[in-house]
């Protein structure tokens, strides 16, 4: 074993020269020294992966741990406070086996790929009648809250349960708990504050259950294994952030990547049905909208691609530099919505792999190509530079995309 080459720990790379690729920089360490040193906003040292091969033995290794309040974080300055039992209760993404495996195990089978398929016709629904707002207000319009905000943000209220009349609520106190440069204090309130929103929720559904998937695990898990009102509320929590803000960015700036790249558009258009969900796949994997990477902790020493990770440290697995991987993907920094499916990791890997991928990619599936099909000349309405990029928040994006069209 040996350690990595860089005299210096070094921040985690975030400047980009091109709004739709990652940090340059992730194509040098890639070559040169895939695990490297990374200084954290903490003061501590850790470790960064940009090697898809690596990236992927990381996130399958259970003997990291997924616990962040064990963990630094690679680029936000806030201190990571203790959270209580309730706050921590449900919250799956940041828990380890057996622990994680419980809901893991409960969940799956409400989010499998023939449950999320039958979602289609009423995604296409939401999707046809904000496409036909667009075309009444006519051009231009700013895409996020026209439609990639909305179509996720219905969606995910439908299937939860949640009233989509909170979404100014629920919306805004996401995009707190995403800003890097939220203070503590102001991070705290809006945790809180969802964190109570939906524990109010989880009370109310069980006087009065409806169809929604709250009210399912209320009522058809109570036999088997029965969920607190916490755990109910902290699982909530995680969906409906997860579930509305991710597949809202993706739409959005992968609406960008296509109308600033007209050959992409025309393949999009003339793509069949069964070469759409290819189309998605490579969106996926081109934007990578995580990009700052996965976080992991070492339960123990660990030699990892012939460097020695000793336990306490956190390692740093960068999706959007393992995605651009040479060594596992064609031409990488090439937008083709042809390419064969492939082992991109957009959706992380490992028992954390994302658990609505499936309802991600019907969502997409159904929005993108009827967005190109109503409005074929879509285009910017402003020069690149004008296009406000996320690079101030965790997940990766647009703040606003003015588009025109005819």
């Amino acid at each position: 074993m040996h350690q990595a080459t860089r005299l210096a720990p070094a921040p985690l790379p975030t400047h980009r020269s091109c709004p739709f690729d990652p940090p340059e920089e992730y194509r040098w360490l890639r070559e040169r020294e895939p695990v490297s040193r990374l200084a954290f906003p903490d003061g501590k040292t850790g470790w960064l992966l940009t090697r898809h091969r690596d990236v992927r033995a990381l996130l399958a290794d259970d003997r990291f741990s997924s616990d962040r309040l064990k963990a630094s974080l690679p680029v936000r300055g806030v201190a990571i406070r203790p959270v209580t039992d309730d706050e921590r209760a449900g919250m799956l993404i940041s828990m380890d086996p057996p622990e994680h495996t419980r809901y893991r195990r409960l969940l799956t089978r409400y989010f499998t790929v023939r449950r999320m398929r039958t979602l289609a016709p009423r995604v296409e629904r939401i999707v046809a009648d904000h496409l036909a707002a667009m075309e009444r207000s006519g051009p231009p319009v700013d895409l996020v809250p026209a439609f990639a905000l909305p179509v996720p943000s219905l969606v995910i209220c439908e299937l939860l349960g949640v009233p989509y009349t909170d979404r100014g609520a629920f919306q805004g106190w996401t995009s707190t708990l995403l800003r890097l440069d939220v203070d503590e204090a102001e991070a705290l309130r809006a945790r809180v504050a969802l964190l109570e929103y939906m524990h109010a929720l989880v009370v109310a559904k069980r006087a009065r259950p409806d169809g929604g998937l709250l009210s399912e695990l209320i009522t058809r898990e109570s036999a088997e294994d029965p969920l607190t009102d916490e755990e109910l509320a902290g699982i909530g929590r995680l969906l409906l952030v997860a579930g509305h803000e991710t597949t809202a960015n993706m739409l959005a700036l992968g609406t960008y990547a296509l109308v600033s790249r007209p050959e992409a558009r025309e393949a999009l258009l003339r793509a069949r049905p069964e070469e759409v969900s290819r189309a998605v796949e490579e969106l996926l994997r081109y934007l990578t909208i995580v990009q700052f990477g996965l976080v992991r902790v070492a339960k123990e020493d660990v030699d990892l691609a012939g460097v020695r990770i000793r336990a306490g440290e956190t390692v740093v697995a960068s999706l959007a530099a393992a995605n651009r991987d040479p060594g596992q993907f064609d031409r990488p920094d090439a937008l083709d919505l042809s390419r064969e499916p492939s082992q991109h990791v957009a959706f992380g890997h490992g028992v954390h792999q994302c658990l609505g991928q499936q309802l991600a990619r019907v969502e997409m599936e159904v929005a993108l190509p009827a967005l190109f099909r109503r409005f074929p000349t879509l285009r910017p309405d402003v020069p690149p530079e004008q296009v406000p990029l996320r690079d101030d928040m965790l997940i990766y994006g647009v703040h606003a995309l003015p588009l025109t069209w005819g």
